[in-house]
């Protein structure tokens, strides 16, 4: 095969799935709204269950459910009838897929479901199945062919079912009223949760450890003040610590390029004015993007009264994951 015939198929597959998809839209209905109200007013846990490659797809539906506000885990049909079922309540909702509506083990443990009077909600690719006909609402995810040749491979199948999961917990964060900061709170770990959960004041320098020296001190002055914190800037302050500039190294080559005496110069007539500073509060990711549209490589942070606080610059944006 060339690689042109490889590209064909691989267009293919995607057009066919593509197709599946589509026929979503239509089945977005009084069913799909129902199941929404159901998980929606959930006491318990929504668990999810599926056998094989449904079982991979339920996971992940589980995975986004919980992920966006609706606690939800997933449970194997197999193990569920070898004990696992006890993790289901009275006060869940189920969700089963199978693409047959016919597979064994879902089928096995829909009756307990059922006793316990679990709300039971399938997905599958059989509108007439012994599974649909025993859920309380069906939600139809049957294509009209897989994206596999052979028509064998769950193809189109498995994606159908992932987005109309998708379209479930996306509905449901929606219901939610579920914000970013909710997000993050789930994901603390990640690169997402350091954007949105990190704050100046986890991240800032303070103390001594903040560059500040006096509007009459010299530029000599300044520069030592700026290499021994090591933050390539130093903020000036007057006596009751309210911010009047900053100094920082893109100022220090302004003043080489000037002939200025560092000695005899006081820094006050050098400095930048007007200086942009950041909040405590303020979110790093806020702040990388404030630095990044005025092209600076650190800020001050002062309190209400403008008076410092703290500094932080690129560097510790960078050590703090955020970047």
């Amino acid at each position: 095969m060339t690689q042109t015939d490889f590209k064909k198929l691989g267009l293919a597959v995607i057009e066919t799935e593509l197709e599946a998809v589509n026929t979503l839209k239509s089945r977005i209905d009084d069913n799909f709204a129902r199941a929404c109200e159901l998980m929606l007013d959930c006491e318990g846990r929504i668990v999810v269950t599926g056998m094989g490659k449904s079982g991979h797809i339920g996971g992940k539906i589980a995975a986004t459910l919980a992920s966006t506000g609706s606690p939800a885990f997933f449970v194997h049909p197999g193990e569920a009838s070898h004990g696992d079922l006890g993790m289901i309540t009275a006060k869940d909702v189920v969700i089963a897929l199978s693409n047959s509506g016919n597979t064994a083990e879902i089928l096995t443990i829909v009756p307990i479901i059922k006793r316990l009077g679990v709300p039971l909600i399938s997905m599958t690719g059989g509108p007439d199945s012994p599974l649909a006909a025993e859920a309380t609402i069906n939600l139809n995810v049957s294509v009209e062919k897989e994206a596999c040749p052979l028509g064998l491979a769950p193809t189109s199948s498995t994606t159908v079912a992932l987005v109309m999961g998708d379209a479930l917990a996306v509905a449901l964060l929606e219901a939610r009223g579920f914000t970013e900061e909710d997000f993050a709170l789930s994901h603390p770990g990640g690169s997402l949760g350091r954007r949105l959960l990190l704050h100046v004041s986890d991240i800032m320098h303070t103390g001594k450890d903040t560059p500040r020296i006096a509007p009459e001190a010299s530029i000599s002055e300044a520069l030592l003040e700026m290499s021994s914190k090591g933050m390539g800037m130093t903020a000036i302050i007057d006596n009751d610590d309210k911010v009047l500039g900053i100094y920082t190294d893109g100022d220090l080559r302004r003043t080489l390029d000037s002939n200025i005496d560092l000695q005899q110069t006081r820094i006050e007539q050098v400095m930048t004015r007007n200086c942009k500073t950041v909040d405590t509060h303020d979110l790093a990711a806020e702040v990388l993007k404030l630095m990044e549209d005025h092209k600076i490589n650190g800020a001050l942070v002062t309190d209400a009264d403008n008076r410092l606080v703290g500094a932080l610059n690129m560097h510790d944006l960078l050590r703090a994951g955020v970047m």
